[in-house]
């Protein structure tokens, strides 16, 4: 089998990152030579090796697709100052992408960039938007809880400065992900650093309406 059939029967796999060893299966060889293989595709430019053992089957993936198969067999989604700063709700563009994830806090170096993981408890774990092709994105909702739940536990105040909340934002979300946290005590934290948030928060310009003016 060429690179080329070898590139076609990856692609059939049908999933924008693929990990050494389902390569090795689906080309019927070891993992030492699917290896060698995808390393051998990748300075022909087919695929990108984002890390060991893990690679995109298209050198121009958008970094926020490969989330959940950093933290896999954990799901996990971009949220944080990432999501915020898609929704316009924060001006500064984060250096690195921001997830939460059920698997544990850690920070992934990749070959798209830094990623910064950070663990959710299950009953708060949700609230994104997207499919595998796009990747999953916190809602502006649930981007703005998990950034004040992740800085409770440690008595932090998350920096939001200039926080803008788009004209569609339901506050009343917030609330119900509030109530299901468990500890009476980290959810008052939670809801006192929301209300904080918010009390501070300005609107959000209307975009679309700003373009037609």
């Amino acid at each position: 089998m060429n690179a080329s059939q070898a590139y076609g029967a990856l692609l059939a796999f049908g999933r924008p990152v693929i990990e050494t060893r389902e390569a090795a299966a689906l080309l019927r060889t070891t993992s030492s030579n699917a290896s060698h293989s995808l390393r051998s595709m990748a300075e022909s430019g087919l695929v990108r090796r984002i890390r060991h053992g893990l690679w995109a089957l298209d050198p121009g993936i958008d970094p926020w697709v490969v989330v959940p198969y950093l933290t896999a067999p954990y799901p996990a989604y971009v949220s944080l100052w990432s999501a915020m700063a898609k929704h316009d709700m924060i001006e500064q563009v984060p250096a690195q992408t921001f997830a939460t994830s059920l698997d544990r806090t850690r920070r992934i170096a990749t070959g798209l960039g830094p990623y910064s993981i950070h663990h959710l408890a299950a009953e708060v774990f949700g609230g994104f938007e997207g499919d595998s092709e796009r990747g999953y994105v916190a809602t502006p909702e649930k981007a703005l809880f998990d950034t004040i739940y992740i800085r409770a536990p440690r008595g932090g105040r998350a920096y939001l400065p200039e926080l803008a909340l788009p004209a569609e934002f339901d506050a009343a979300q917030l609330g119900d992900w509030t109530r299901r946290i468990p500890a009476a005590k980290l959810r008052t934290v939670v809801k006192r650093g929301l209300d904080h948030a918010l009390e501070h928060a300005r609107e959000a310009p209307d975009l679309s309406t700003a373009e037609h003016a």
